[in-house]
């Protein structure tokens, strides 16, 4: 199937099958390896064997639009390209890519396709005997003034072009030396042509009509030079710029390539890119860092990885708000309303945006400050940012640093890494688009520090001043000290069961009508059956699980008013034993809720509990809010010891403590002796905090469990509406404990009516909504006695201490 002697290629080869171009003999293309098939013909193929034979493969350009490919094998084009490949770049992450360096060796036919998979291999003919033209056996007739022509053409063309560049003068040089039966393959290959003017030239197995397909080709070019040096002014480089010649050689042995800089592919890429560069108005130390890079990428050969790194990096550099902002509004009034607008209470947020927009009047370089919202889950930080947002009129990015445990997914990843990638800050700020947005994070940074933020990607500062942080987060416990003193704290506490009535009337209802498709003549829902949604199904500081409340509602409303509208259909709900919906409007009753939501989920039972001496109520702090917490005592027989259950940290074990040493030290004060003068002689006790599985610490439970064990200790009962909260000392004194807000809700949902607080927390009430005040009383203790007294019904009574006269007669 071969000649004697010259180029020989295998009967069987394997077959690339490529979108990229035509490959010429004579010619050097780069070729990306994509396709399943294609990659698997580089491992088997390419990357394992060494020897000639192994490494030449068949070229076939696929005919086919690759927009519609499958994983069917195209049809195969009949006439191919034996290459061989030179050089196999890439890497396997994130993914399998290569790029082959190929060299064309001469044509074939496809006579057999013998396999499809794992890639194609066929049994082909070879076409190009090249053997058979020789120096000294020129052609004559019509194909000796063909050959002559088109030799003449591409001396003509090279002349066109500046000799004084190197590698235009090697071109002409190889001119002179290549066989000219091989110039139509090599001329075709630099020349601005189509694709499907080289599949011509390629199809072209007769040598007379491939001379014919290529001459007009090179009368093209040479005519478009001579038009572009009569339209404008000459310059060195016009005319290697109109030539789009690959890079690579012209024969084996005989490599050859033109300036790549001017005559990459992408060279309009690189120079689109330049001018985005220098269109960025970033600061002088990032623009020298882009231009080095940009000179670096110029140089860089597309089949290193790093080419596609440092691209990525220009073109983020370019994409960043540098000096894009938006313009804030500063119109306080318009500001308050669209803040009472959307949020109902949190009246400390409101003021401190409007302090924040009333100190912008007056300094317009106001550096951005660093804001922290801390409360429970469900009180709306979130949505105050965004409203937040509103009323500037910034843009917002939302940052959900959940989980993350690695400063790098915050300030980026060095380039020197594989996979490298910004951080979230620099995301954010290419997502919003402007340099000044608010961010909303879960953790914050140092604002002294923020002008000149520095990502780990980009390596250069970006400023950030001008950016609004918020952070939001439950609890400043699990918060870093260093970074908890560079943000401005702003407590955002429950609500009063008043505050969820009126927001589930202005907010939540309202949204779930409009999500379900009702109106308020269809259904409606009193405020008595919002409170009783609240209180026994909700039961909580937030309004989420209220949310979820109102949605069950409408739905089942919904499907109970669709069931009757057809024409009295029985229905599953019907089924049920469920009276059917009355006429519209529909109105929830207390009936309806406990149809639809079924019994009450929680029940307050303060009172049930307080039956028996030994039960006090305390008043906790959680990252879900203020909540009652119950402490119980027992006593039995045995030799004085102490008892702790109920998961309790350390702190609240020293607690108990305390209770009992400042107990047994007043023992006969309060006349709990009991006839010895200890009263744990003979006795153990056993403290139990109820909800076993909830691990329980802190130091506010200390007055608490006094009660409790002087109520034990006395037999007499606590009472039934008193919650406590306080820090105790060895020496009787109530200290000062913090979530007093939080806490006096949790009582006042509780329907208690007396408060015990620190005396030094009585600053803290000022916090708490009048309403809430009015309709508890509250007791300030600055010692334990001031506890006791306030505790019991009729108070704690001492005994009266006389000074006593021992006889020792």
């Amino acid at each position: 199937m071969s000649s004697n002697s010259g180029i020989q290629i295998p009967s069987r080869l394997p077959l690339l099958c490529t979108d990229d171009g035509v490959l010429l003999p004579g010619s050097t293309m780069r070729i990306s390896v994509d396709t399943a098939r294609n990659m698997q013909l580089v491992k088997s193929r390419l990357l394992k064997g060494t020897s000639l034979k192994s490494t030449i493969i068949g070229v076939i350009p696929n005919t086919r639009d690759p927009v519609h490919d499958s994983d069917e094998l195209p049809s195969l084009h009949s006439i191919g390209t034996a290459g061989l490949a030179v050089q196999v770049v890439g890497s396997n992450w994130p993914k399998p890519h290569y790029t082959l360096l190929i060299t064309g060796l001469c044509r074939f036919r496809v006579t057999q396709l013998l396999r499809e998979r794992p890639f194609p291999v066929a049994e082909v003919e070879q076409l190009d005997k090249l053997e058979q033209y020789t120096e000294g056996d020129q052609a004559d007739g019509e194909l000796g003034e063909l050959s002559l022509r088109f030799h003449q053409a591409a001396v003509q063309l090279v002349g066109m072009l500046d000799m004084s560049v190197p590698v235009v003068a090697k071109l002409r040089r190889l001119l002179d030396s290549l066989p000219r039966e091989t110039l139509p393959d090599v001329l075709a290959s630099m020349i601005r042509t189509s694709n499907k003017e080289k599949l011509q030239v390629l199809d072209a197995v007769d040598l007379e009509e491939r001379f014919k397909k290529a001459l007009p080709l090179l009368t093209r070019q040479i005519e478009g030079l001579k038009l572009l040096q009569k339209t404008r002014k000459r310059r060195p480089d016009d005319d290697k710029r109109v030539l789009a010649i690959r890079k690579g050689g012209v024969f084996p042995g005989r490599q050859f390539s033109l300036d790549e800089e001017a005559e990459d592919e992408d060279g309009d890429d690189t120079a689109m890119l330049e001018k985005k560069v220098k269109a960025a108005a970033m600061p002088e130390a990032a623009l020298r860092v882009c231009l080095k890079e940009l000179k670096r990428l110029k140089k860089m050969p597309q089949s290193m990885p790093e080419h596609a790194l440092t691209r990525n990096y220009l073109e983020m550099m370019v994409e960043l708000p540098w000096s894009k902002s938006t313009t804030d509004c500063l119109d306080i009034r318009a500001a308050r309303v669209l803040l009472d607008n959307d949020h109902y209470a949190m009246e400390k947020l409101k003021r401190r945006v409007l302090e924040y927009l009333a100190v912008r009047q007056l300094k317009s370089t106001l550096k951005g400050p660093i804001l922290c919202f801390v409360g429970p889950p469900g009180v709306g930080k979130t949505s105050v940012g965004r409203s937040i947002a509103r009323t500037l009129g910034r843009e917002f990015h939302r940052i959900a640093l959940g989980g993350v445990c690695d400063h790098s997914d915050i300030r980026g990843h060095r380039r020197t890494y594989v996979g490298s990638m910004p951080g979230r800050i620099i995301n954010g700020l290419k997502t919003a688009g402007v340099n000044n947005p608010i961010f909303l994070l879960d953790e914050v940074l140092d604002p002294e520090q923020n002008h000149s933020f520095t990502d780990h990607y980009l390596n250069v500062p970006f400023d950030l001043s001008q950016v609004l942080f918020i952070a939001t987060a439950n609890t400043t416990a699990t918060i870093p000290p260093a970074l908890l003193d560079r943000m401005e704290v702003l407590q955002v506490p429950g609500y009063t069961q008043e505050e969820k009535v009126e927001i589930a009337h202005r907010h939540l209802i309202p949204h779930q009508l409009e999500q379900h498709g009702l109106t308020p003549q269809q259904l409606q829902i009193p405020q008595d059956t919002t409170k009783d949604i609240i209180s026994k199904y909700a039961h909580k500081h937030t309004h989420t699980n209220t949310h979820s409340g109102f949605c069950i509602l409408k739905r089942f409303r919904l499907i109970t008013a669709l069931d009757n509208s057809h024409g009295g259909q029985k229905g599953e709900i019907k089924d049920s034993g469920i009276a059917s919906p009355p006429e519209m409007p529909i109105v929830i009753d207390h009936i309806a809720l406990k149809d639809i939501l079924g019994p009450p989920v929680f029940e307050m039972e303060v009172s049930e509990r307080l039956t028996l001496p030994g039960v006090a109520i305390g008043l906790a702090w959680t990252p879900m809010g203020g909540e009652i917490m119950f402490v119980e005592a027992s006593r039995m027989e045995g030799e004085g010891q102490l008892t702790l259950t109920g998961q309790l940290g350390d702190v609240m074990k020293e607690s108990a403590h305390l209770a009992i040493s400042w107990l047994r030290s007043n023992a006969k004060t309060y006349l709990l002796t009991n006839g010895s003068a200890d009263p744990l002689e003979g006795t153990d006790i056993h403290l139990h905090f109820p909800a076993g599985a909830v691990t329980k610490d802190g130091p506010s439970a200390g007055v608490t469990i006094v009660t409790c064990l002087a109520s034990l200790l006395s037999g007499r009962l606590v009472r039934s509406d008193v919650a406590m909260t306080g820090e105790i000392t060895l020496r009787g004194l109530v200290l000062p404990v913090g979530g007093i807000k939080d806490k006096v809700l949790a009582a006042h949902r509780a329907n208690l009516k007396r408060v015990i607080v620190p005396k030094r927390n009585e600053k803290d009430l000022e916090e708490i909504p009048a309403h809430v005040r009015a309709d508890l009383d509250f007791v300030f203790a600055s010692t334990l006695d001031e506890v006791l007294k306030a505790a019991f019904d009729g108070g704690f009574p001492a005994a009266v201490s006389h000074a006593q006269v021992v006889s020792k007669l």
